[in-house]
């Protein structure tokens, strides 16, 4: 079964919706240029209110190892999620500070940034057509990978059965595609949960 990410949630009502529609992953973003940002004293009052089986995803982007590593092991998160241009050796910084899983986003874009993708020493990786852009990416390019992945990057609940069906993806990762206005749509993030949980 696919797993799924809500990301990008931002009050409580979101959390509320989360914990009745049950996902794998929330996610909260950490990048004070996101329209989605939340500040980590807000990130873990809402945390405290996520049901007990969601884990909640910190989003960095280009942040200091020692910062994001202070947010898991404070318990404001529980995975990870690195969305800028962290290398290999950002990677083994985090891993001596932390031991909480790691995702690490990618931009796919051609047969190359794949093979990049493949070979991150994060303990998942997300492919995604760029930062936050909610396009759709050349999802035939992901037939050359056998590597488990989140597929991002412009799902929708009208488009993510059939992602799910093509791809049989790790996990699926939304946030503009549950939206209206800016906001969290909880009726469209209820609808994409029912899209991806009604493939068999």
């Amino acid at each position: 079964m696919t797993r799924i990410k809500l990301c990008g949630l931002m009050d409580a009502s979101d959390i509320e919706c989360a914990n009745t529609l049950m996902p794998d992953y929330i996610g909260f973003v950490f990048y004070s240029k996101s329209r989605r940002y939340v500040e980590k004293a807000a990130a873990k009052e809402l945390r405290k209110k996520l049901k007990d089986g969601i884990k909640a995803v910190g989003v960095f982007v280009d942040e200091k190892p020692e910062t994001a590593a202070g947010f898991a092991e404070e318990g404001v998160i529980d995975i990870i999620q690195l969305h800028g241009h962290e290398d290999s050796t950002y990677i083994e910084e985090l891993r001596k500070l932390t031991d909480k899983p790691l995702i690490q986003a990618f931009r796919i874009d051609s047969a190359n940034s794949l093979k990049a993708a493949a070979k991150s020493g994060a303990d998942h990786i997300l492919l995604d057509s760029g930062a936050g852009t909610g396009e759709i990416f050349d999802w035939s390019l992901l037939k050359k990978t056998d590597r488990p992945y989140f597929l991002a990057g412009g799902l929708t609940p009208d488009n993510v059965g059939e992602a799910v069906r093509r791809l049989d993806p790790f996990a699926v990762d939304v946030s503009s595609g549950i939206e209206s206005a800016g906001k969290k749509d909880h009726e469209k993030m209820k609808a994409f949960m029912e899209a991806v949980r009604s493939i068999a």
